[in-house]
This record gives structure tokens, sequence and C-alpha cells, in this order.
């Protein structure tokens, strides 16, 4: 085992799982030429929720972001998160819009993409798959880890073996939740390493505190990158810092080759962001903290705090053992689903109206109807029968997959966004989020015609008629 390498997620993931990704593209600019030297094997810049919050809070482009980024860093890898046939949405798009959305992100400068699938179903990656071997990018396949009676190695290496035989060049463990543990990495890594040939990526979170020396022991397994956070945005529902890492792996076999002084002054870089997003409250000191119980109920952390949100809604905050005990057993009659957006929300929204009810499924959400019908894809485990019949009644199951239903859309979001659409990438923010999309369309146009405006004015001042 050589050099290891290290995926840098302030961009990202680290601001996503701290500050509700609000961090702006002003904001990240200064540190880019200072990452684009440090040596890292890629900068995780976009996707996940970056574009929804670009739009929705920061009134920022998510495509201008990114030229930018790309501008600003003309030498480094960059990487995003994609959510397979959801893209960076919340529900299934038809092929020729993931189609379109991977040539687009290509194009713009993205070079690793990252695909993922709550349920693991790798017919809701195959198209993602296609798109980005067809732009000639990286694809990154990401096994979404977690821990059930039927998630064990053997499940995994399977998984592995499965998503490299469709296309993937590397392979990452997203380990969404923080539940992998040091012991339980080397075993899964070392078998993994000796089951596919293309290289592996692991990405934690430090919620439960155990992240570093996890590691560790998977960089000792033969893990080829690892995703770290520099430090003023590392830790607590974030991933692992930096610098430690890097110090840790010099002089070792494992060396990463990073240079340690750039990294100190990417840091000072970020410390006073840290402070200000603080003083904001933007940065909540709780979610900075260690929670071992991730471990023992297998909740992520943003998980927890929305069924903590729920029952206080409710007044009944008392109810929360029950319901953190009625998780798993919703989760086994759903067929085992990783607890990954959107699945986690629709696991624990079940399990608190079932102990609120006072009797199990009494009262069934839309989303429970719908994993039961097959409309998310295949779960790791079918459902029962006799459960689904419960739940849905006579309705069909959904066997295919279900992008398979969808008619072709993007001549049709063409036709309905044709009045905002300035650059060819608008379409798509218009097909991922419709009305809040338009709105930052709308805005955009304002500020243009304000600055417009303001030209026109300085010109007559300039040239009295």
């Amino acid at each position: 085992m050589g050099k290891v390498g290290i995926t840098e997620t302030v961009c990202r993931d680290a601001h996503q799982s701290l500050i509700a990704t609000r961090m702006t593209t002003e904001e990240m600019l200064p540190a880019l030429p200072l990452m684009d030297k440090a040596g890292y094997h890629a900068l995780e810049v976009w996707g996940g929720a970056t574009f929804d919050a670009c739009l929705r809070f920061l009134n920022e482009d998510p495509w201008d972001r990114l030229r930018k980024i790309r501008a600003a860093a003309p030498n480094s890898k960059l990487q995003m998160l994609f959510r397979g046939q959801n893209v960076l949405g919340y529900r299934h798009y038809a092929d020729d819009v993931v189609e379109y959305f991977v040539q687009k992100s290509i194009a713009n400068g993205i070079d690793i993409i990252r695909i993922f699938d709550a349920l693991n179903d790798v017919r809701n990656l195959q198209t993602a798959i296609n798109a980005t071997k067809k732009e000639k990018g990286h694809v990154q396949a990401a096994i979404s880890y977690t821990i059930s009676p039927v998630h064990n190695t053997d499940f995994f290496i399977k998984l592995a073996k499965e998503f490299e035989n469709s296309g993937a060049d590397s392979i990452c463990i997203k380990d969404m939740a923080g539940l992998l543990t040091p012991y339980a990495a080397f075993d899964l890594i070392s078998k993994m390493k000796k089951s596919v040939k293309i290289p592996l990526e692991l990405h934690t979170h430090y919620t439960s505190g155990v992240a570093s020396m996890t590691y560790l022991k998977a960089i000792e397994a033969g893990v080829d990158v690892v995703d770290c956070a520099i430090s003023p945005m590392a830790l607590g529902t974030s991933q692992p810092p930096t610098e430690p890492l890097v110090a840790t792996l010099q002089g070792t076999e494992y060396d990463t080759g990073m240079d340690l002084d750039i990294l100190t002054q990417i840091a000072e870089y970020f410390k006073p962001l840290r402070e200000k997003y603080l003083a904001s409250g933007l940065l909540n000191t709780k979610v900075l903290g260690v929670d071992i119980n991730t471990l023992k109920y297998q909740v992520p952390g943003g998980m927890l705090s929305n069924l903590v949100s729920q029952l206080k809604q409710q007044g009944k905050e008392d109810k929360l053992d029950e319901v953190l005990q009625e998780v798993p057993r919703v989760r086994e009659d759903l067929g085992y689903p990783p607890l990954v957006t959107p699945t986690s929300q629709i696991v624990g929204t079940q399990a608190v109206l079932n102990v609120l009810m006072g009797e199990r499924y009494k009262m069934v959400t839309k989303e429970t109807k719908g994993i039961c019908k097959g409309e998310y894809g295949k779960t790791p485990v079918p459902i029962k029968e006799d459960f689904r019949k419960k739940i849905i009644g006579n309705e069909k199951a959904i066997t295919c997959r279900p992008a398979d239903l969808l008619k072709p859309e993007l001549s049709k979001l063409k036709k309905e966004a044709a009045e905002w659409i300035e650059q060819d990438e608008d379409v798509l923010s218009y097909a991922l989020f419709d009305q809040v999309a338009v709105k930052f369309f709308e805005q955009r146009r304002a500020a243009k015609y304000k600055i417009d405006k303001d030209m026109v004015n300085m010109e007559e001042q300039t040239h009295p008629i």
C-alpha cells in the first residue's frame, strides 16, 4: 500500500453537515488557490444539498458557483455527490434529465461523480453511470453503508462487485451516519480489496466519535482515499479533520505527501468563518459533540433531531425511547432500507405515527406506501407479502426499475421554463426545483434590470444630452 489520497469536503459535505449548506461561493473562493496547491486527491465542491441551498437560501446560481470554483482550482479534480435517478432533487427523473444533468455537470468542470441510491438499487444508478462514462467523467459508485441483520460484510462485497460490473471506476463506502467502527472497517476493507480491482474510498462522519480511528484502520487495510474536512469545519456531524491525519501518516508507508504548511494556511482562512457561523447561530454547538447513541440506535444525527422535533410539536417528548425502539421494527417491515435521505425521513415519521397512534400502521404516510409499492426501487430484503397487502391493499407493486415508467420530460421542461432561460443549464435548475428556481430567475432578472438602468443613468451623466 502506498500513498493515501485525501478528498477535502469543506466546500460541500462539511458545511452541509454543520451549517445547513449555507457557505457562500464568495466565502469559498479565497481558499481555493491554496487548496489547489495542497496535494489533495480531489475537492468535493458540488452536489448533495448545495444546489438546492444556492437557489433557495443564497440567491446564487449553482452553475455559476461551479464555474468559479473550476477557474479558482484549475489543477484539482473536482467532485460532486449525485443521488442516482433523483439527481439532486427529491423524486425520480426521466433518463433524459439525468443524462443532460451529467453532461452539463462535466461540461462546467466536474471530474468525479459520486453516485448513490438510498436503497443501494444498482438499477437506479445505471443511467447516471452510463452518462458519466459517455462524457469521459470518473464514475464513483457509492454504497450507502448501514447496519442490520442482513447488512454484513458479504452483503457489501457482493454489492461492490455489482457496482464494479456496472461500470464504476472506483467505489466509495458512504457511511452517512458514522456507524462504521475501526475494526469493522478493517475487516470490510481488507475483504473488499481482495474481491474488487478498482480503488476504494471511505466516507464517514464524526458523529459517534470514532471516525479518525476508523480511517486509520481502513488505511491499514488498504483503502485508497478517505474524505476529510479542514479542521475549523471538521468533527461533530462533519468529517474527521484533514491536518491530524496528514501528520499521523507522515514518514510512514501511507504518507499522503501533502503539505502541512499549506493545510495550516487553509485552516487559518476558515477559522474566522467558523467564528462568524458560531456567532450568527448558523453553527450550533450541539452538532459538534460526540453522540455514541448513534451506534446504539443506528439513527443518523439529522434523523434523531427530526424525531425529537416531531415529538416536541405534539408535546410527546417523553415518547422518544419508544420511537427509537420502533424505528428498527419499521425498518424491518420495510425491507431494511439504509437510513439516508429520503428513507431515514420515511422510516422515522412512520415510527412516530405508530407510537403516537397507539396502534401500528393505523395511519400510513404516502411515502411508506411508496416504499411498499416499489416506487423507490428494490429494498435490500423483499417486503413480506401480507405486510405489503396491509399497507397498499390490492394495488399492483412495481417490479421494474421505477424510472422505466417515466416518459422523457426534458423538452416539456424546456417549454415550461422558456421565458426564464438565459443559459442551457437553467432548464436543469427548473427541472429539479421548479418554483424555487423561478423565484431565483425572477431575482436574477430584477438585478440585471437594475444594473442596466444604473448604466444608462451613468451614461447620461457622463454624456449630458
